[in-house]
């Protein structure tokens, strides 16, 4: 038997073959009765969990298990057709699996030493890294044991570690014991997240988020989430709609900016934070700098958000640091 520290209603509680006294995380795997894989997509998961199907049992898949079982990767557009065909309970703004109904919890900080045992990229960064177990993960494909010699290393570094390691690998960039990013890398990554921002734009605020790079070829990125002590207070409920918005601020806070959602507190005449739910504009302003940011603005109590990342690819919903773009020369 496997035993995770997951907490639930301050008590323990047996899901399959998992003894579960920990809260489920944002970017931990869960599976349910079926074999179906998610990836969790949200810190409120008491009840049910909020996440996205990612990985089927398929027996013509064309990912392989360490068991041989084969799996099918489904994109967004499977993921939620498929889940409304056959799993219709669990559809909402994401999918929402009941805590009784999941067999298997997958924890990045857990597994991510076997991960590194039989994946030299991932035991390299790691090394690199040198942080205290329990503080970074590995999720992903490689979580699930179904990477391929394509795959991408999705890091998970909690809590302020994570400043840390973007410190990190800034230097290791820098000094070249890591690679940065290539034109043709640059732009997948531009083309996959399809942003409402001109290709040089993405670009400046990009490079220096030092959130992403590249080993012997390999692209990783470094994904914030947070420790298990700050984990209240996290905004999950849709507010109001009140309509399109488009507002030039100032950013107060911006500490937790590469979380999920990324949230900026910002000095404005109508809205109190702006919230990302699309990961193009994590990190994209620092405090004390001026942002322009498009979305839609929801009333949530006697506050006023701006919701930036309505839908997967959200056209005309942004963010830009116009201090830094002024300092580029862009404005």
């Amino acid at each position: 038997m496997e035993i995770y520290t997951l907490k639930l209603s301050n008590s323990s509680q047996q899901l399959g073959d998992v003894v579960v006294v920990k809260p489920i995380r944002l970017r931990d795997f869960i599976q349910d009765y079926d074999g179906w894989m998610y990836a969790v997509s949200t810190y409120d998961n008491e009840r049910q969990v909020g996440c996205i199907l990612r990985y089927i049992p398929d027996e013509n898949g064309e990912r392989v298990h360490p068991s041989g079982k084969r799996y099918h990767k489904l994109d967004f557009a499977e993921a939620f057709d498929l889940i409304g065909k056959h799993k219709p309970h669990y559809s909402d703004l994401v999918q929402r699996l009941p805590i009784q109904e999941i067999k298997q919890v997958l924890k990045p900080e857990e597994e991510i030493y076997h991960i590194a045992k039989r994946n030299n990229h991932v035991n390299k960064l790691i090394s690199l890294f040198h942080l205290p177990a329990g503080s970074i993960g590995c999720t992903g494909s490689f979580l699930c044991g179904l990477e391929d010699e394509h795959s991408d290393i999705d890091l998970v570094v909690y809590g302020n570690h994570w400043f840390l390691a973007q410190q990190i690998l800034r230097t290791a960039i820098i000094n070249g014991a890591i690679g940065d990013l290539d034109d043709k890398m640059w732009n997948m990554v531009y083309k996959k997240r399809q942003p409402s921002i001109s290709f040089d734009n993405f670009i400046i605020h990009e490079r220096r988020k030092w959130n992403r790079g590249a080993i012997d070829g390999t692209y990783f990125d470094l994904l914030f989430v947070r420790s298990y002590d700050n984990l209240t207070g996290i905004p999950s409920e849709k507010g109001k709609i009140i309509g399109k918005l488009q507002i030039e601020a100032e950013v107060m806070d911006a500490s937790l900016a590469f979380d999920s959602p990324a949230i900026y507190e910002v000095k404005h005449k109508e809205i109190r934070r702006i919230l990302s739910f699309t990961h193009t504009y994590c990190g994209q302003a620092l405090a004390g700098e001026i942002i322009e940011a498009q979305g839609i603005c929801e009333q949530h109590g006697t506050e006023k958000w701006l919701i930036v990342g309505t839908s997967r690819v959200a056209p005309d919903e942004y963010i830009i640091s116009k201090t830094l773009m002024e300092k580029k020369g862009l404005l």
